[in-house]
């Protein structure tokens, strides 16, 4: 079944699966960061201290860390399909739930149910689409799917600038909800993933899909070679002891390490820089949130020049570069004492788009890790530490805010930077233009 799929091309079918699993995942994005964007106006509503504000900026990924642990034990039991459609609908429904939070406490129980539906639909779309690509291109073609993440990012930042100072906080939530109404129809045009269904036995099923797409790339005028199957040494079941086990325990600890030290800088940033300019500078409120638009915009733009270079770069040399360069912009923050809003734009901007291209592909570099059996449980735990290290990132900064300085915690998030490049050097592997079956038997 893989050597069918390796030499598809990208058909119709594969194409506009990437783009319905995209948009949720651009809703995503756009639940993941919406409270940023909603704090400025909710820490003067509600007389809201730095604790508490990096309190209910990290309940989302706390949430999060329990969703991509679970969600991604159940896909590989139930199916990649089924875990979507819930996951969807439980972060929308609390999207529902936020527009009636009354305070600090009320809102972070919010923020935890939906972090957990938030963390359980990434690790399982990378797994599901990753299923669907042979290994020239997938880089590219995964890659550009996971902007949808940070264009929903961008798209909070624009709503929130067009909506937040005319009708409150609460317009953040209700845009929130459309993905529940839009996207749901959608799921009965996708099908399993046929790696899944044939690592489960499903044979008729996976070749019944397999087969759907071969047709529709003959129709398309393409001429398909002959299979060429890998020689793999490919188990039939496996369970959650085999990702500590062998080869893969170091790919294990490699990735956490990875997913834990980008996210807790980047998230640590993107969440708090409107409050910081409108608390500790003192900006207007549309100020604020213009400078945290321009921020995730240049993630975007970083990021998109990831997704095209990276199957040309290597995974492993592009982490390398990314993870050492970042914290020099970060250094002469710490440096300059961070005393202007415009040095904070620029220098810790620069920062978080360098560190941008690491955190979005980090899914695609952890679904290659693992194989078919273990894809979505692995991908989905090691993401688990990039929700330990968004949640930590913010009450990292309410913290050293509070006792240190703001030069402080970009001190802290450049030393937090350097140890992941260091643990990439060491112990991180290259998994570009390689067969999946073949890369992680």
């Amino acid at each position: 079944m893989s050597a069918r799929l390796e030499r598809l091309p990208i058909t119709r079918r594969v194409f506009w699966t990437r783009n319905i699993i995209g948009a949720a995942t651009f809703f995503d994005g756009y639940t993941v960061i919406a409270i940023a964007y909603a704090m400025p106006v909710l820490v003067r509503e509600w007389g809201l201290g730095p604790e508490q504000t990096g309190l209910i900026l990290s309940m989302g990924y706390l949430g999060q860390l329990i969703g991509a642990v679970f969600f991604g034990w159940l896909a590989e039991r139930i199916g990649r399909l089924s875990v979507l459609l819930f996951t969807i609908l439980l972060f929308v429904s609390m999207d529902v739930a936020c527009l009636f939070a009354w305070g600090a406490a009320s809102m972070m129980v919010f923020r935890f149910i939906q972090g957990i539906g938030t963390g359980g639909e990434v690790p399982v779309a990378s797994a599901y689409i990753n299923e669907y690509i042979g290994s020239k291109g997938r880089g590219r073609f995964f890659l550009l799917y996971e902007v949808m993440f940070l264009l929903g990012l961008v798209g909070a930042g624009l709503i929130a600038r067009a909506l937040v100072p005319a009708y409150g906080w609460q317009a953040m939530f209700l845009v929130g909800i459309i993905p529940g109404i839009i996207l749901i129809p959608f799921r009965f045009f996708m099908r399993e993933s046929p790696r899944w269904l044939a690592s489960k036995g499903r044979y008729e099923e996976a070749d019944r899909i397999v087969g759907q797409l071969e047709a529709s790339a003959t129709a398309a005028g393409h001429s398909l070679e002959p299979p060429k199957p890998v020689a793999t040494r490919a188990k039939a079941g496996s369970n959650w002891r085999e990702l500590f086990s062998g080869f893969y325990r170091r790919r294990t600890f490699t990735i956490w390490a990875m997913w834990f030290c980008s996210y807790l800088v980047a998230n640590g940033m993107i969440t708090w820089l409107p409050t910081l300019y409108r608390q500790t500078f003192n900006l207007p409120l549309e100020t604020s949130l213009l400078y945290g638009l321009l921020t995730s915009v240049a993630g975007v733009v970083a990021s998109v020049a990831c997704a095209l270079l990276i199957d040309r770069v290597g995974r492993k040399r592009w982490y390398m570069i990314a993870f050492f360069a970042a914290p020099l912009p970060l250094l002469v923050l710490a440096f300059l004492g961070a005393t202007s809003p415009l040095e904070v734009l620029i220098l810790a901007g620069l920062a978080y788009a360098i560190l941008q291209t690491i955190t979005f592909s980090l899914y695609l570099y952890s679904a290659e890790l693992y194989p078919t059996r273990m894809r979505a449980l692995g991908t989905g735990l090691g993401s688990a530490w990039l929700r330990l290290g968004s949640s930590t990132g913010p009450i990292l900064v309410g913290v050293l805010m509070g006792s240190a300085g703001v030069q402080y915690v970009f001190a802290t998030f450049a030393a937090v930077s350097l140890v992941g490049a260091v643990i990439t050097s060491l112990f991180a592997i290259e998994t570009k233009g390689r067969v999946l079956e073949e890369l992680s038997p």
